[in-house]
């Protein structure tokens, strides 16, 4: 094999052209193969091979700064760049990451993961450059989705006014994750051949040339024709008048093109733009005719693209079926999402209401504001975003939901330990980063039937109102009943009785609570596990009452610890100033949580039912317990 001779990308220009084309069936054999192991970003990785094989033929990783948006479409570039032997690894617990880590690799310009960074962190690392008087290369390479985001447009701005030899590749391939959706998305899909529009451009600017120069009037006449004519055949003229060079659309699987396009505009003395249209999935079939279904992918049969059978729903899909039932009974109700419409559990709700939903794109800063709009007028939108990637959305919370109290739900996908996706994707931090802003309410269901439950709750209470769910499958289908409204900030007792300590957990962190006071009630240890369900506001009737009774008081939860849920147990309690009373809070510890499975993850974070027993156990000083996995817990 030929990626067997690539240790490093400077070997890749001792291949010619055919081998390179060789290489990159290699490299799509490879990337299929492994993620069809350990699951992944697929077909966003199988668009951009020849994209990859070109830039690093073309310039000088890592002197050269190449910078990946999103990075979900790195794969190749890892293999690339010393990192094949690695590959069986690819976000496993303890192997290399699903994106680009600048603490991995020095390959690794700049760590991604979330979108419409690239030409802004590029942008800064060419003004360091130049501050520094140094040499090299800057490329930003990023996606027609990630183009549709606020940011991007803020670094291309920022581009043209500095004028400086940003080189930005954008990829073009008519999708996000879900597909595009917006203007700008039309305008990108209005393009002709590179061919005919440098044809075009060199006819036109020759008609300039023959016009008689009687003055500046008749100049600027002749100009304006000339961006005119262009308007009607490409959709470089909104990048032109960034101030970037345009150049495209040209074919980006065909590495011949890309290595002259790059070689001809590498030494650029202003920005320039280079379009490539691209199709992702390229090369495996299935990713090709389904690249939604193969964007993040579990382990799957590659012959089939089938992946394990689950007879249980994920979360996602229950909040989405449970948003439909109550749409088709309430006509205000409207779903919002950003770019994430099947990830998020809405497919059926767009097919169902096409005319009540909106996938914003790459935007969540305007899916929140967009909502509050909707809400002034009586209407009842839910917004559906993950965890982490509405942290990107904060002001528009503060300012446009909670200062003027207005009804607006959001349904926060993929909150806690997420998994194989690391650091950048783990739902760490939405109860700190939302419990202390006024008028907001905070739920976290402990199954699917309370997720249902909570979400008719939210979209019936007077104010903005958030619940936060897992990435995970149920326990069973939810049942069919009538939906209740659970009272606001009230909590239930799961487990009564117990004398020895009281557990507090909320959300996915109560079935494990309620499996630890099992093994604890093997030790002779009785626990009194407590529902929270409520982040904010505290049930602090029954906290209270059961806090003087119980004086060894743990808190669970899948959020840092650093301001969640058990710091307002913490905080609440502090100022009833009860006698003997000892709390200890057990979250996610005050680091990002790298990438592993879900089970190896909350197993090492203590954050299992094990973990849950020992903590309690040093919590009443009987941290003489033994555990053996195979034994149990032994008394000493």
């Amino acid at each position: 094999m030929l990626l067997e001779k690539i240790n490093d990308p400077k070997d890749l220009k001792k291949l010619s052209i055919n081998e390179l084309k060789e290489l990159a069936g290699e490299l799509r054999e490879v990337i299929v193969e492994r993620v069809a192991v350990n699951g992944g970003h697929l077909a966003s990785n199988l668009g951009v091979i020849e994209l990859t094989i070109a830039l690093h033929y073309v310039f000088n990783s890592p002197h050269d700064k190449i910078i990946w948006d999103v990075g979900h479409q790195s794969y190749a570039h890892k293999l690339l760049t010393g990192r094949s032997g690695l590959f069986q690894t690819l976000r496993q617990c303890g192997g290399i990451s699903g994106f680009p880590r600048i603490d991995e690799n020095p390959h690794d310009a700049f760590g991604t993961g979330h979108s419409s960074t690239s030409i802004s962190a590029a942008l800064g690392i060419l003004e360091a450059r130049d501050q520094n008087r140094e040499d090299f290369k800057v490329i930003a390479l990023i996606g027609d989705g990630a183009m549709t985001s606020g940011l991007a447009f803020e670094g291309l701005n920022h581009a043209g006014h500095l004028q400086k030899n940003l080189i930005v590749i954008l990829n073009d391939n008519e999708m996000s994750i879900s597909p595009n959706v917006g203007a700008l998305s039309a305008y990108l899909q209005k393009i002709m051949t590179g061919e005919l529009y440098t044809k075009f451009k060199k006819e036109t600017r020759s008609i300039i040339g023959r016009i008689p120069k009687v003055g500046e009037p008749m100049l600027r006449i002749a100009e304006k024709a000339e961006e005119t004519v262009k308007g009607f055949f490409v959709p470089g003229m909104l990048f032109e008048e960034f101030g970037f060079e345009y150049v495209g659309p040209i074919d980006g699987h065909k590495i011949e093109t890309i290595i002259e396009t790059l070689q001809r505009f590498k030494d650029f003395s202003r920005p320039v733009l280079i379009h490539a249209i691209t199709k992702k999935g390229k090369g495996y079939a299935l990713a090709e005719k389904n690249p939604c279904l193969f964007h993040g992918v579990g382990p799957f049969d590659i012959e089939t693209g089938c992946q394990p059978e689950s007879s249980a729903p994920t979360y996602s899909e229950i909040f989405g079926n449970c948003l439909v039932r109550l749409a088709r009974e309430d006509k205000r109700i409207i779903a919002i999402t950003a770019a994430m419409t099947e990830g998020t559990g809405l497919t059926n709700f767009a097919k169902a209401f096409p005319k009540r939903f909106y996938d914003v794109g790459i935007a969540e800063s305007h899916a929140v504001t967009f909502a509050a709009g909707l809400a002034t007028q009586g209407l009842k939108p839910v917004v559906s975003i993950y965890s982490t990637f509405l942290q990107r959305a904060y002001d528009e919370i503060v300012h446009d939901v909670c200062i003027q109290k207005l009804p607006v739900v959001f349904a926060i996908d993929r909150a806690g330990i997420v998994g194989e996706d690391g650091a950048t994707h783990n739902g760490a931090f939405d109860i700190s980063y939302l419990r202390h802003i006024p008028n907001i309410v905070i739920m976290a269901p402990k199954d699917e039937n309370e997720l249902q439950d909570m979400l008719k709750t939210a979209i019936y209470h007077n104010g903005p109102c958030a619940i936060r769910y897992p990435r995970r499958r149920a326990s069973k289908t939810p049942d069919s009943r009538e939906l209740i409204k659970i009272p606001i900030g009230a909590s239930e007792v799961l487990r009564e009785g117990g004398k020895d300590i009281l557990i507090i957990a909320i959300g996915s962190s109560v079935k494990h609570s309620m499996d630890a006071s099992h093994i604890l009630e093997g030790l002779g240890i009785s626990a009194c596990v407590v529902n929270a369900r409520f982040a904010k506001p505290l049930d602090i009737n029954l906290i209270g009452k059961l806090a003087n009774e119980i004086k060894h008081v743990l808190t669970v939860e899948e959020n840092t610890i650093e301001g969640g849920f058990g710091s307002a147990v913490l905080e609440f309690l502090s100022e009833l100033n009860i006698t003997g009373l000892k709390i200890k809070r057990l979250g996610l510890p005050d680091r990002f949580i790298e990438h592993g499975s879900q089970g190896i993850l909350r197993k090492n974070l203590g954050l299992d039912a094990e973990g849950i027993v020992k903590e309690s156990l040093a919590l009443i000083q009987k941290a003489g317990h033994l555990y053996e996995p195979s034994a149990g817990y032994l008394m000493p």
